[in-house]
């Protein structure tokens, strides 16, 4: 058997060494030096931080929403099922609508994905929240649509949709939004719920943390 470490604060610690010699966290705000640590830990990729975008005031919208209580809107449930719910600074609430009983009654009335349609269903919640999209293009589409057609903003949208067909696309139009939307996106067709759920954590934890 090979000898490896099996402490976790080992591992945990040993982890983090090797991020920070790996990225250049110099080059990136203070603030979102934690957020990239973690995004980098649960990818396994340093080199995600070439395509890392994100609004000066990102981070301290996050924080603001979850300190004061903001929902975690998810696009899919591997995304809310990766939030450490423990770690949520307010008892925040973690919702996912892709199972909704409207979802998929809605999708076909607007000729769309079901996670599309989900979205559609966050208007209630939609003021103020944080937003969490790790899988669907179609859904970080719909919601900018929506927004730009009068539905309440976000605090932040943290936008990582994966793929091949739109999630470029769809992370560029957040990026270059004139909606005044607070964002953080790692541009490409690199995203998915591990990105999602990790950069709703680093923004629980807190700005630089990576305890």
């Amino acid at each position: 058997m090979a000898d490896y470490l099996r402490d976790p604060a080992a591992i945990y610690e040993e982890s983090f060494r090797q991020i920070r010699q790996a990225v250049n966290l110099e080059a990136f705000p203070v603030s979102l030096h934690g957020m990239i640590q973690r995004l980098v830990h649960a990818t396994g990729m340093p080199e995600l931080v070439e395509d890392l975008a994100y609004s000066s005031t990102a981070i301290a919208a996050g924080r603001a929403a979850l300190d004061a209580g903001a929902p975690v809107l998810c696009d899919a449930q591997m995304v809310a099922m990766g939030v450490i719910t423990r770690v949520l600074p307010s008892e925040n609430p973690v919702l996912c609508l892709l199972n909704d009983d409207r979802t998929r009654p809605l999708s076909e009335e607007l000729c769309t994905t079901r996670s599309a349609a989900a979205v559609e269903l966050w208007r209630a919640h939609l003021e103020g929240a944080v937003v969490a999209i790790g899988n669907a293009p179609t859904a970080l589409f719909h919601l900018l649509e929506m927004i730009a057609g009068g539905a309440p903003k976000p605090a932040l949208i943290l936008g990582f949709p994966v793929g091949f067909v739109g999630a470029a696309e769809s992370k560029q139009a957040l990026a270059v939004n004139d909606l005044g939307l607070d964002y953080i996106t790692v541009h490409g067709r690199k995203g998915g719920s591990a990105y999602a759920a990790a950069a709703v954590n680093a923004l629980s934890i807190g700005a630089g943390a990576v305890s």
